[in-house]
């Protein structure tokens, strides 16, 4: 049995679900990097020291930048995706955006980042889903909150 701390009610939870994946993909993304850093004995350096003609080439350079663009886009969509919630959002809504930005991040980074030079078709893929998503979710907490605006509070 487990027992409630705190409010005692359950403020976010499609937000709170999709925290645990999110986070697991992110450590994922870390180890990665320190197994590169591991294996090149490189400790502080940002990539592109093992002779790699290019960057999209050192295993390296392509960790850092694929936890670097996790880290740059996951929060705000988690951000934006709580807000929304917090504000009346569908929970189903929530769900399926955090669902399809999970896999956006994970196309961008096994078959855009990691492939072709990174260049792979992952890369735009993802990017652009986790960009239509981030403005949808935008969108849809502009949409929740417009009576405030409308000076109905």
């Amino acid at each position: 049995m487990t027992t409630r701390v705190g409010l005692g009610v359950l403020i976010a939870p499609a937000t709170a679900t999709w925290a645990a994946p999110f986070a697991a993909y992110y450590m994922f993304l870390q180890n990665r990097v320190h197994l590169q850093r591991l294996a090149t004995k490189t400790v502080r350096h940002m990539g592109t020291k093992s002779g790699a003609p290019h960057p999209g080439l050192d295993p390296l350079y392509v960790a850092i930048r694929s936890q670097g663009n996790f880290a740059e886009n996951v929060p705000m969509a988690f951000i934006v995706a709580l807000l929304a919630e917090l504000n009346g959002a569908d929970r189903r809504v929530i769900n399926y955006g955090l669902g399809a930005l999970l896999a956006a991040r994970i196309v961008h980074v096994e078959f855009g980042l990691r492939k072709e030079q990174g260049g792979g078709i992952g890369r735009r893929i993802g990017h652009l889903g986790s960009q239509a998503i981030i403005a949808g979710f935008v969108g849809y907490t502009a949409y929740l909150v417009k009576d405030y605006w409308m000076g109905v509070y």
